[in-house]
C-alpha cells in the first residue's frame, strides 16, 4: 500500500489540512512489485532495483579471487627452483583469475544495459554464481595434480557450466526486457557466447581422450577469444543514453 501525503494551506482561515490518499498495487508472482501510480496517475516504480544483485555478484567474484590465491602456497625454500616448481599452480591460478574477470567484465555490461531484474533472474544469477563459486575447487585440483586427465575434464566442465548459465541469464533477462529493449540492440547475436559451451565441450573431450594439455590449449585459446575488446554493449549504450 502506497500513501501519499499532500498539504493545502488556507490564508484565510490561517488552518492547514493534511490530504492523505491510498492506493493498493498487487504484487505479482516471483515477488516483483507492479508498476505504483500516485493520485494523478504517474508511475513512480516499475519492477525490482538491480542494484542489489550487482552489489552480491560483485563481492561473490571478489571473494572467489580471494579463495584463489590463498590456495597458492609459499615455498619454503628461497631457490628459483623451488618457485619453478609451483609453474602448474601459478598458471592454473592465472587462467581461472582471466576467466572471473571476463565473466564480472561481461556481468558488469549486461547489467548495464538492464534496467530491472526479477526473481527468475535472481535464480538465474544465483545459478551462475553457484558454477563460478566450484573454480577454486576445480582450479586447486588440477594445478596440484599437474593438468591431470580426470581434474582437466573437471575444470572444463564446470567451465561450460558457467558458460551455460550465463547463457541463462541472460535469456532471463532479454525475456524481462522485451524485444525491442537497449538490451537486445546491445546483446546481439552474441556469436561467441553461443559457440563458447560447444567450444567447451571439444576441449573436454580432447583433456579425456586425447591429452589433458591438448585440453588446456583450448581452454587457453577460448580465454584469448573473450579477451578481445568487444564495443557493442558500450556503443549501444552510450546512443542510447
Amino acid at each position: 500500500m502506497v500513501i501519499w501525503l499532500a498539504v493545502r494551506s488556507s490564508a484565510s482561515q490561517g488552518t492547514i489540512r493534511l490530504q492523505i490518499a491510498t492506493r493498493i498495487t498487487a504484487t505479482p508472482a516471483h515477488g516483483t512489485p507492479a508498476r505504483l501510480t500516485s493520485p494523478a496517475g504517474r508511475a513512480v516504480v516499475r519492477g525490482m532495483e538491480k542494484n542489489r544483485l550487482e552489489a552480491f555478484s560483485d563481492g561473490v567474484l571478489a571473494i572467489i579471487i580471494t579463495i584463489m590465491v590463498l590456495e597458492l602456497k609459499v615455498p619454503h625454500d628461497g631457490s628459483l627452483a623451488a618457485l619453478l616448481a609451483l609453474w602448474p599452480v601459478l598458471l592454473s591460478y592465472v587462467l581461472s583469475f582471466i576467466y572471473v574477470g571476463i565473466y564480472w567484465n561481461n556481468h558488469h555490461h549486461m547489467m548495464q544495459a538492464s534496467r530491472r531484474v526479477n526473481g527468475v533472474v535472481l535464480w538465474a544469477n544465483l545459478h551462475l554464481l553457484f558454477w563460478l563459486s566450484l573454480l577454486p575447487f576445480t582450479t586447486g585440483w588440477m594445478g596440484e595434480n599437474q593438468f591431470g586427465r580426470w581434474p582437466m575434464v573437471a575444470y572444463g566442465v564446470d567451465l561450460m557450466c558457467c558458460a551455460i548459465a550465463y547463457w541463462v541469464l541472460q535469456r532471463c533477462l532479454l525475456r524481462l526486457h522485451g524485444p525491442d529493449s537497449l538490451l537486445v540492440r546491445a546483446i546481439g547475436r552474441d556469436a561467441k557466447g553461443k559457440a563458447s559451451p560447444l567450444l567447451y565441450l571439444i576441449g573436454i573431450l580432447l583433456a579425456w581422450l586425447a591429452s589433458p594439455l591438448a585440453g588446456l590449449a583450448m581452454f587457453s585459446a577460448i580465454a584469448l577469444m573473450w579477451l578481445v575488446p568487444d564495443r557493442r554493449i558500450e556503443r549501444v549504450i552510450g546512443r542510447g543514453e
